[in-house]
């Protein structure tokens, strides 16, 4: 019988020991770059893995426009992250697809988390039948920054001055744009459209009640005369009035080339500082014949289930969404805590956003706000749209014809 020397129990021990404690490591994709963003993401990883040195956390940044796809590529490759961000726009097929790990009953039980503090109506994109799949870390309302140096020298009305005389409208929106385009700048923008990303332009449809299928999604509402009004507006606004830059022509905000932008607050990062500056505002969107009403983008985090650090990967998320690690998001990401949306809160982090903007933009809007356009296969939906919506950017198209054939193309879809 062998027997081993005290020397080789030790290190037989260890040994054993080293094999129980094994390293673990969490990969999480995020579609951000940023350097600031990720400071604040290996800022909150660190203090989750300072008591547990067997953990690593690894945010993998893969670009904006090949997000999803390269995503969904890595889960049929059997190649799947740990945690990813999604977008709103395919929450549908993510929630709904089962590979998603639920997030009530660890959520609840973690200490400090307080659940009851995430107001309810914004993550009722990410729940089914009442459980948690993902948890929304942004939510930001779309809003319009104003150069309001080029509007008052064109001689229009600013957002403000129209807002104090309670006729801040689309109508009355578009005649300042117009006024503007007038002269050698531009208009409105609607950021990140490009005449390709439709979807954005639900910041304007839906002050006239327009959506672009029913609320069921399985039918098709494009064609509604909802939607028809809105259209037509929009395209009189671009092709008669010169409110918007037309397609092809590219135009950017802050660099001081148009009196306004349909953008998010985390996009108050690009204001020009120094001798490029000019006098600023934020305000909601206009109201529409529909009435006002807001529009809110979001991205969630979610754990897949399959993942051999699942359970680790839910201690992670409700680590980084409790409420102090939300407050450091806040600095780019709006939270849905009751307890941090308040004007002194995201004032710390935004300094450059007065209370009244906070209050009207980020507070109200969060609170009453609709997210932008879901529905289950929307890639595939998304790029039908934008085919057929190729023949609406002319000067003589038909708005309702292009729209009949909108719904033809995608109601098989619905």
């Amino acid at each position: 019988m062998n027997r081993l020397t005290p020397l080789a129990a030790v290190l037989a021990a260890t040994t054993a020991l080293a094999g129980v404690v094994q390293a673990q490591e969490l990969r999480m994709t995020i579609w951000s770059a940023n350097e600031a963003h990720l400071a604040v993401f290996n800022e909150i990883a660190d203090s989750f893995t300072a008591d547990r040195p067997e953990v690593s956390v690894t945010f993998e940044s893969l670009p904006f426009a090949s997000y999803t796809t390269t995503l969904t590529t890595q889960i049929a490759g059997g190649n799947p992250p740990d945690l990813a961000w999604i977008l709103e726009r395919t929450a549908a097929d993510f929630v709904n697809s089962g590979i998603l790990a639920p997030l009530n009953e660890a959520f609840t039980s973690a200490e400090g988390f307080d659940y009851g503090d995430m107001i309810e109506k914004p993550t009722d994109l990410w729940r089914v039948d009442g459980e948690l799949y993902a948890v929304p870390f942004s939510t930001s309302p779309l809003a319009i920054f104003a150069n309001t140096d080029l509007i008052e020298a064109a001689g229009a009305r600013t957002p403000a001055e129209l807002i104090e005389a309670g006729e801040w409208t689309w109508e009355n929106a578009m005649a300042t744009a117009a006024k503007v385009a007038e002269g050698d700048k531009d208009g409105i923008i609607v950021r990140d459209f490009n005449y390709q990303t439709w979807q954005n332009l639900a910041a304007i449809w839906r002050g006239w009640g327009a959506e672009p299928w029913s609320a069921d999604g399985d039918t098709c509402t494009f064609a509604a005369p909802e939607m028809v009004e809105a259209m037509t507006f929009l395209h009189d606004a671009i092709f008669q009035d010169g409110a918007l830059p037309g397609p092809g022509e590219s135009v950017d905000f802050f660099a001081g080339d148009a009196a306004m932008s349909i953008t998010q607050i985390s996009r108050a990062s690009l204001l020009p500082k120094g001798d490029e500056a000019f006098a600023w505002d934020l305000v909601p969107l206009p109201a529409g014949p529909a009435g006002e009403y807001s529009v809110i983008g979001q991205a969630a985090i979610g754990v897949f289930q399959d993942s051999p650090n699942a359970d680790l990967a839910v201690d992670f998320l409700a680590h980084m969404t409790n409420p102090d690690n939300s407050a450091k998001l806040a600095q780019f990401f709006p939270p849905i805590r009751q307890s941090l949306l308040n004007a002194e809160t995201l004032g710390a982090t935004n300094p450059l956003l007065t209370p009244e903007m906070i209050e009207a933009v980020v507070v109200q809007g969060i609170a009453k706000g609709e997210v932008l356009p879901v529905h289950e296969g929307y890639s595939e939906i998304q790029q039908l749209v934008r085919a057929e919506l190729d023949a609406l950017w002319q000067p003589e198209a038909n708005v309702e014809e292009v729209l009949g054939a909108v719904c033809q193309s995608i109601q098989p879809l619905l």
